[in-house]
């Protein structure tokens, strides 16, 4: 019992160092939203083709580290999607 507390303090590194899931990515980049880009259509709760991209089959609303959408234009499109129900477009 003593020699493995003493195998692991002398240099032996645990399995959690080595998980790369603790290490930091390297590679990571970031992606542009496809709402806020130039010549991007506009999120309005008649355009119901844009709409359906943007939820999921059982028609919930996508989360938008999903569709990469900002934070603005999340809330925009998750309030025309509503409208769109209310009104029985979708």
């Amino acid at each position: 019992m003593k020699n493995r507390k003493n195998n692991l303090k002398k240099g032996k590194t645990s399995s959690f160092s080595k998980l790369s899931i603790f290490q930091p990515n390297k590679y990571k980049f970031k992606k542009s939203c496809p709402l806020s880009v130039k010549n991007a259509p506009k999120v309005d709760y008649k355009n119901i083709k844009l709409l359906k991209r943007f939820m999921s089959e059982n028609g919930k609303i996508l989360p938008s580290r999903i569709t990469n959408v900002s934070q603005k234009k999340q809330r925009e499109l998750s309030l025309s999607i509503k409208r769109a129900r209310n009104l029985a477009l979708i």
